[in-house]
């Protein structure tokens, strides 16, 4: 079958994802539309069969961040293909990619690929620091010129049978972590952070507030603060760090099913 259209639809808080998901909409087809789902809610959109669509999100303790699936379940398939893409920290990815999957099944879409790319980590950097590097991005275009391949081969979405994707259902419990970012002596009150707030878990009428009970640590609100004014507590941040930065120092590389 012939793509003559893609459409790629990204959850990216701290640009990460992104930097994996357009390299790789681009080398799939130049010219692909990027839809930046981060922010914003998603419009119900339907795709038919002669169209390729992407899906690209970071991984929150092996699974999809609940924003990102709720968007993502608005886009609906009529036997359309669709990439699936995590990224994630150099933990693991865990049950994130398969849930990925059954997402796209549940609301019309027929995978037709998979695959999970690294990043540095988002809360502790010292972690698959400098992430994607050049190296990553090669595999991102090796995974597109694969694809392709599988694609021009395939007569319709109907060939594409189940992707033997790693994971786990029921999917691991993951009920977020304890860092959370603060507003600091800093904060101006300029409100950039809860305008750009994916989970909106600051007030736009106070935003050197955050309410812990959403705030799902994706760490946007720290990327950007015009004056540097939200951060996790450094003490905590510390003692985290050290343990989990010593138990993941071993590089993962990417991984992938077609």
């Amino acid at each position: 079958m012939e793509i003559t259209k893609l459409t790629a639809f990204i959850f990216s808080p701290t640009g990460t994802t992104a930097m994996v998901a357009k390299p790789l909409a681009e080398a799939l087809l130049p010219g692909a539309r990027i839809v930046d789902l981060t922010c914003a809610d998603a419009e119900e959109e339907r795709f038919g069969p002669d169209e390729l669509v992407l899906f690209a999100a970071p991984v929150y303790g092996g699974r999809i961040p609940a924003p990102a699936a709720k968007r993502f379940a608005r886009i609906k398939g009529e036997g359309t293909p669709a990439l699936l893409v995590a990224v994630y920290g150099n933990r693991d990815y865990d049950d994130a990619l398969l849930e990925l999957c059954d997402l796209a099944e549940e609301n019309g879409f027929r995978p037709a690929g998979a695959g999970a790319f690294l990043a540095e980590h988002s809360i502790f950097h010292s972690v698959a620091r400098g992430r994607p590097d050049a190296a990553d991005l090669e595999a991102v275009r090796t995974f597109a010129g694969l694809a392709r391949e599988k694609l021009a081969r395939a007569a319709g979405a109907g060939e594409f049978g189940p992707l033997a994707v790693k994971g786990n259902r029921p999917y691991r419990e993951f009920s977020g972590v304890p860092l959370k970012p603060q507003a600091d002596r800093k904060c101006v009150k300029c409100g950039v952070c809860a305008e750009n707030c994916p989970a909106g878990a600051i007030p736009a009428d106070d935003p050197s507030k955050t309410d812990n009970s959403r705030c799902i640590s994706c760490m946007r609100c720290v990327k950007v603060c015009p004056v540097g004014a939200r951060r996790v507590n450094g003490l905590m941040l510390s003692v985290a760090e050290k343990p989990f930065a010593k138990k993941n120092s071993l590089r993962r590389e990417p991984e992938w099913v077609l």
